[in-house]
């Protein structure tokens, strides 16, 4: 869609660089704001979907022996994700992989732990191992190494390690477009959320929504590495001691979409200074 015929607001923020967020994010998510099946399928969808998804949970909760199918859960997301999905989320969902596993690698490696999260997928088949349930253990299992949160100490620009640190290029994602590749990226996640619920034991879920609430502790102890303690508020997803159920999940989980985006290019432009002025100190 040209420029003319985009909203005054789509415009607005697509040209906003007040927030640090990449470009090419920035981009994939106006586009995909204005997808047409975003304004007219999506709500009807996600209204259905909602409900399932709370009709779900109650049957999950009840006290019925649990079951799980991770193989099953990857091989349908995946199998939308390459068939109904558009590019746009698509290219969205393979760059969250990479922003969380940067943003976590860098805390814990300027935290001095030896912890490392390896989930940089390229393509969608890469999801079949770096997998959506992988996604969720391996933060919660960096997160708990991580131990003493005085351990994160504020460090010259210039002294930061970046040793597992991987650049995110776009021209590395490969993506099979397909003319039936139409569902934005909040419908898929409402579809996705549903099969999330279903396939996954009742506590696994449950960890896994209320994941998202760690990021204003990530945000406190980098904030505190980088000597910006202001991108707190960056995080809109708060207080992990309260457990939440599945009521806003959508926003709940867009929002750390966006959280992770943001850390990642604050830390990209902070690194690209410092090699700037690591070059001109030769």
């Amino acid at each position: 869609m040209s420029n003319k015929e985009q909203s005054a607001f789509i415009r607005a923020i697509g040209n906003d660089n007040s927030l640090p967020i990449e470009k090419a994010a920035v981009d994939l998510w106006v586009k995909d704001l204005d997808n047409p099946f975003r304004w007219t399928l999506r709500p009807i969808l996600q209204f259905l979907f909602a409900i399932l998804l709370h009709l779900t949970w109650f049957f999950k909760r009840l006290p019925l022996p649990q079951f799980s199918g991770h193989s099953l859960l990857q091989k349908m997301i995946c199998w939308f994700c390459k068939n109904l999905v558009s590019p746009e989320a698509n290219l969205l969902i393979l760059r969250h992989f990479s922003t969380e596993s940067n943003v976590i690698n860098f805390l814990a490696e300027n935290s001095g732990k030896e912890v490392v999260v390896d989930l940089y997928p390229k393509c969608v088949d890469d999801m079949m191992r770096d997998t959506f349930v992988k996604h969720d253990q391996e933060l919660f299992n960096a997160f708990y190494h991580l131990g003493d949160a005085k351990d994160a100490q504020k460090i010259a620009h210039t002294k930061l390690k970046w040793k597992h640190w991987q650049k995110i290029d776009m021209k590395a994602f490969e993506l099979d477009r397909k003319l039936t590749q139409v569902i934005d990226f909040e419908t898929a996640h409402a579809l996705f959320m549903c099969l999330f619920c279903f396939l996954l034991k009742r506590d696994e879920y449950r960890d896994a929504i209320n994941g998202f609430n760690l990021d204003q502790s990530i945000a406190i102890r980098i904030g505190r590495i980088i000597g910006k303690p202001e991108i707190v508020e960056m995080a809109y997803n708060k207080y992990p001691h309260y457990l939440v159920g599945p009521w806003n999940l959508s926003q709940r989980f867009l929002m750390h979409g966006f959280f992770t985006e943001y850390l990642y290019a604050e830390l990209e432009s902070i690194r690209n200074d410092a090699m700037s002025t690591s070059k001109e100190g030769e």
